[in-house]
């Protein structure tokens, strides 16, 4: 979504392949199964626009890393994301921090302007571990996180929508949390819930 807004550069950082169970929740094909995520995902941004800087950091975030800019967190590890809001917290080349988690069938978005007493608030949705994430997160028979497709895809737009609102100078929704099959949605700013 970010590469079709005709963004021109992104830092991806990532050390994972494509697996087949990231075809029905991930936007990776077939022929990408056994491909770092980073090259599958690089053919796929650069088919959208070929003329895309993609810097790839294959190793993932590691402690140290600079990140500037807008920083979209998308990570299986709540330890990982803990471990980046920490690194980061003085870190004065940050805008926004946008976070997105999901389980089967709800997501949760966060944006934090950089500058701000957000940060305090980001961490403290983290105040559990990657044990207790994967206790509560469905899983398949042969023990394979689910997810599909529509809430990948929701939670992903209302990230994108946030950033372009942010980019455009209009109000940044703190919160989101999103039930994709019962077509719930509660949206909150800095003040509390936003009324419908």
């Amino acid at each position: 979504q970010l590469a079709r807004l005709g963004i021109k550069k992104l830092h991806l950082y990532d050390f994972d392949t494509v697996s087949e169970h990231n075809i029905t929740n991930q936007m990776f094909y077939q022929a990408h199964v056994g491909l770092t995520k980073l090259k599958a995902l690089d053919e796929i941004l650069r088919a959208i626009n070929p003329e895309i800087e993609l810097i790839h950091h294959t190793e993932g975030w590691e402690e140290g890393n600079t990140l500037s800019g807008y920083v979209f967190l998308a990570i299986d590890s709540i330890n990982t994301r803990k471990a980046i809001v920490k690194d980061n917290l003085y870190n004065p080349n940050i805008k926004i921090m946008f976070d997105t988690r999901m389980r089967l069938t709800d997501a949760q978005h966060y944006a934090v302007k950089w500058n701000t007493s957000g940060k305090q608030f980001l961490q403290d949705t983290m105040n559990f571990t990657d044990e207790e994430a994967a206790a509560a997160t469905p899983v398949s028979a042969c023990g394979t996180t689910l997810s599909v497709t529509p809430t990948v895809r929701l939670i992903c737009a209302y990230a994108v929508v946030n950033f372009i609102n942010a980019t455009l100078e209009k109000k940044v929704i703190r919160m989101l949390l999103i039930d994709a099959f019962n077509m719930f949605i509660d949206a909150f700013d800095e003040n509390g819930p936003i009324e419908k």
